[in-house]
């Protein structure tokens, strides 16, 4: 199996069709041996029907239905631990992704030895207010959070060897940071290349504004997580530290002011430094207790993804 191509989709009947004979297209003039996987993300129009028809006429067409709406992270999960080809390509149904851009991908890959390669949308036909501007943003600050030099991390077209889709795990909604994953799993030969960006033909973005604010949300979780995923007691250990060491040397001074200086004094209750010995004191031993049971967690912890299959086409297991 030269590709696996993987797409996510949300109520994109009216694409189905015309997206799959695009890509035979492509798949066939280049004399490709592929699977197409199609991953149904909780439709409620008839993307689901249209794929098992494909299913039933092309048996390279495969199909995947969630029981609900997972997310676009689950969907890709689900495709990645499924997906047999020695190239793995994403894309989305929405046909704003050109297929023919598949096969250079491909090649960068296998001859080039790439690992990762990521589309790049440098010309795009969306709203500059509402998706192009806060893309550039997000874009940005991605990374120089992460260091991976990318332009668009939220680029749907990209392309992966097998082993990095079998290796990394995507979950939540980290499908915007694949390529921070694979960088952070110990894959470095990542690449980037400009690809067409197509007009949406059919229905409306599944994605609002607010996929910005969650963007950079998730973009501060994984950067806790490049850091300090696998040794969460490195920092919380250390702000612990910090903390009950700044309570120790407040306590010590009360104590001694107490008993040598001014014994006759107010009261240790009355003073303001007594409550921010305790204060700090706690807070140190909360964030040690933090620090341990993060350590404990992730030495415990089993792999889980919350999707749900409703049913599927064309697998055999």
């Amino acid at each position: 199996m030269n590709i696996s191509i993987v797409i996510p989709l949300l109520n994109e009947e009216e694409s189905l069709n015309e997206l799959y004979h695009w890509i035979a297209d492509v798949m066939q003039s280049n004399g490709f041996l592929y699977e197409l996987l199609f991953i149904d993300d909780g439709s409620t129009d008839d993307s689901w029907k249209i794929i098992r028809e494909l299913a039933v006429k092309h048996p390279e067409v495969k199909g995947i239905r969630f029981l609900k709406n997972f997310g676009k992270s689950q969907a890709l999960h689900a495709g990645f631990a499924l997906a047999e080809g020695e190239v793995v390509v994403t894309m989305d149904a929405d046909l704003q992704d050109n297929p023919e851009e598949i096969p250079e991908l491909y090649g960068m890959i296998t001859k080039e030895g790439y690992q990762l390669v990521s589309g790049w949308k440098k010309k795009r036909y969306d709203s500059v207010v509402t998706k192009n501007l806060p893309s550039k943003l997000f874009n940005f600050a991605a990374r120089k959070t992460s260091g991976v030099k990318l332009h668009d991390f939220n680029c749907g077209l990209k392309a992966y060897h097998r082993d990095v889709i079998k290796t990394i795990e995507v979950t939540g909604e980290m499908h915007r940071y694949i390529p921070v994953l694979a960088k952070n799993a110990g894959f470095n030969k990542i690449g980037e290349k400009v690809v067409q960006h197509q007009k949406r033909k059919y229905g409306t973005t599944k994605f609002g504004a607010e996929r910005f604010i969650r963007g950079f949300l998730d973009l501060i979780t994984i950067s806790f997580l490049s850091r300090f995923g696998k040794r969460p007691m490195h920092l919380f250990g250390a702000w612990g530290a910090v903390m009950l060491f700044v309570g120790f040397c407040f306590a010590v001074y009360l104590g001694i002011d107490k008993l040598f200086i001014n014994p006759g004094g107010r009261l240790l209750t009355e003073r303001p430094q007594f409550y921010l010995a305790l204060t700090a004191m706690i807070l140190g031993t909360q964030l040690f207790l933090a620090g341990f049971l993060g350590e404990l967690i992730l030495r415990s912890k089993a792999g889980t993804h919350n999707y749900i299959i409703k049913e599927d086409i064309n697998f055999n297991d």
